[in-house]
């Protein structure tokens, strides 16, 4: 059975992507995005998001079970439905996504969202499924996905109650120990709920004192 994940975006005109976006950048990933080949979309929005999206490209290259020949890991955008985690994006493209703000009646969001939906829920398994690692609360992400996978659209359960950064936490830590969350799926589950317990920081190993 193939998994698939979806990965809601990072905003795209906050200032750390305005770092990236600034001509006068010299880092690494702005020179990278200036340049003909461009940088990963997965890694640029790590960078624009920090933890959250971080988390949520390592939980999903963790446990994505891609179908033959296909494409385990997608990334909403703002502008160009589904894009693979993988494709390289440049200056030009990061522009036009800082320049829509995320609404659900938005054509210019939702037009090629709903596009490439169809287009996934056509070519996955009938037991295949799609996991959204994002917002459910509001209808953004779940109404055109819903519309589109109806059944195969899941979602973490512990991803209730939870903010941004207290999911990146968890999905990083799961990732890290190999330790995949349990799944339902959206149209019946309850989308929002009491927050749960803060996660206990992490306890780095003891380094063994030679005696």
């Amino acid at each position: 059975m193939s998994r698939i994940f979806l990965l809601s975006p990072a905003h795209c005109g906050g200032e750390r992507a305005r770092l990236v976006l600034n001509d006068r950048a010299a880092f690494d990933l702005a020179r990278r995005v200036r340049g003909g080949a461009g940088a990963p979309i997965g890694e640029v929005f790590s960078f624009f998001s920090g933890l959250y999206f971080r988390g949520k490209l390592a939980y999903a290259r963790a446990f994505a079970r891609p179908p033959h020949g296909g494409v385990g890991i997608y990334v909403i955008t703002p502008t160009e439905g589904l894009r693979p985690a993988d494709e390289p994006v440049d200056l030009d493209r990061l522009r036009r996504f800082a320049s829509v703000d995320i609404a659900g009646d938005d054509p210019r969001y939702r037009t090629p969202l709903d596009r490439d939906a169809r287009r996934l829920a056509e070519g996955i398994e009938t037991d295949g499924e799609v996991i959204l690692l994002g917002s459910i609360a509001t209808g953004k992400y779940v109404e055109p996905l819903m519309a589109a996978l109806g059944e195969r659209l899941r979602f973490p359960l512990d991803f209730v109650g939870r903010g941004d950064m207290s999911r990146g936490g968890l999905l990083l830590r799961c990732a890290r120990a190999g330790t995949e969350l349990f799944y339902v799926g959206i149209r019946d589950a309850v989308r929002r709920g009491p927050r749960p317990p803060r996660l206990l920081p992490s306890t780095p190993a003891r380094s063994r004192r030679s005696r």
